[in-house]
């Protein structure tokens, strides 16, 4: 398979379902904090928000607050 047919494998495995990380029950990090709590405060969803979830909460809080703010990829 060439690069460029590599690149645009929609199949591969380069993206999991955070249900499915190995650390995903850890705490959420410092980055994803900070990033969460900008989208929550411009989606005016202060609720989203929480110190105390996990690193695979946050990844999905933080998708779907980009996808309400039309943030694409």
């Amino acid at each position: 398979m060439s690069d460029k047919a590599i690149a645009n494998d929609t199949s591969s495995n380069t993206e999991k379902n955070p249900d499915n990380w190995v650390s995903g029950d850890e705490p959420m990090t410092g980055a994803q904090r900070s990033y969460l709590q900008t989208l929550s405060e411009q989606a005016h969803q202060p609720e989203q928000f929480a110190e105390d979830i996990t690193k695979a909460e946050a990844s999905k809080r933080i998708d779907a607050l980009r996808s309400k703010l039309d943030l694409g990829e």
